[in-house]
């Protein structure tokens, strides 16, 4: 099965917060870290594989922070996950795998070719929109 990391998780959600700030302005990091309850340690770490992978621009200074180095729309929770989590695959053994058959390695195949097109579907864009359907509903009973 696909196992997706808690620093994969937090690095879509931070993501998601750079996203969602419409001025483009950069955001620092403690502002980050608060959102989220992190440590700044561990936010730098996530922060750091993202600018790696230029997903995330840093400034340092006054004015300094983080921010997205193209618009939300362009980016995939593929390529996100991917750059913190490296290839994701099916943690399931193929080649040289004497145990599976012929029929159960091109199962797993293409389930993660399946999985992966998925991922590569949905946009930053799209989790923030969602997102924002759901602020400022309320529920009264």
């Amino acid at each position: 099965m696909y196992k997706i990391s808690a620093r994969g998780q937090y690095a879509l959600l931070i993501m998601e917060d750079l996203a969602a700030d419409a001025s483009q302005k950069f955001i620092p990091l403690k502002t980050l870290a608060h959102r989220r309850n992190l440590s700044l340690k561990y936010l730098e770490q996530i922060l750091n594989l993202l600018g790696k992978a230029a997903l995330v621009v840093g400034s340092r200074g006054s004015c300094g922070g983080y921010k997205l180095t193209r618009p939300a729309s362009t980016y995939t929770v593929g390529e996100i996950l991917h750059a913190i989590e490296g290839p994701l695959t099916p943690q399931v053994p193929l080649e040289n795998n004497t145990v599976i058959s012929e029929g159960s390695k091109m199962f797993w195949k293409n389930f993660s070719r399946t999985v992966n097109d998925y991922l590569q579907s949905i946009t930053l864009q799209q989790l923030v929109d969602k997102n924002n359907e759901f602020i400022g509903y309320e529920y009264s009973i």
